[in-house]
């Protein structure tokens, strides 16, 4: 069966999985949206880029690193060597935020081991992040691109974000392609 089906030019092939399926609605909203920044950038060139800051979150395993001194033991002279293993058991994990423009990391923030980012916090973060553009003087408009998280989207950030007066780039829902934390600064 399989010789029959190789000399008619047939093969079996996998299906790749995508993440979403995305509705003609949901294909031609991407397209408006990339040709408005397209315009955007257009008229205003490397400016509109410099006032582009990225926010995202992520995971950070981390563990406590033990140097050659701390490993030391006495032993007699006659047994053998101990063994150090490089893969060592995680301390723990805590959520990293951060924010970063075209020519570096704005902010970062670590929150407290197995906590998750809700509005609160987020608002929090963007607070931070005022702050440190004014620190480092940042003049020009800012805007704001992350994702469509809840966190990033609820009234009480929305509100924030208002108040401190960030603007957001918009972008449409399970657009990776537009999200270049997922593939350059948290690579897999």
């Amino acid at each position: 069966m399989g010789y029959i089906i190789g000399v008619h030019g047939f093969r079996k092939d996998c299906a790749r999985w995508v993440p979403r399926m995305l509705s003609d609605e949901m294909k031609a909203e991407r397209v408006w949206l990339s040709r408005k920044l397209l315009e955007r950038f257009e008229k205003e060139g490397e400016d509109f880029l410099k006032k582009i800051i990225t926010g995202d979150e992520t995971w950070v395993h981390h563990y406590d690193p033990e140097n050659k001194r701390q490993s030391m033991e006495y032993r007699h002279k006659e047994s053998s060597q101990p063994k150090k293993f490089k893969t060592q058991a995680l301390a723990g994990k805590v959520t990293l935020t951060v924010f970063w423009n075209s020519e570096s990391v704005v902010l970062a923030d670590f929150l407290g081991k197995e906590t998750t980012i809700n509005s609160q916090c987020y608002t929090g973060n963007l607070t931070a992040l005022k702050r440190r553009i004014e620190h480092i003087g940042i003049r020009n408009e800012t805007l704001l691109q992350h994702d469509n998280a809840r966190p990033h989207t609820s009234a009480a950030t929305r509100d924030a974000i208002q108040h401190l007066e960030f603007w957001v780039l918009l972008h449409p829902p399970y657009s990776p392609d537009l999200a270049p934390s997922d593939f350059h600064l948290f690579p897999n």
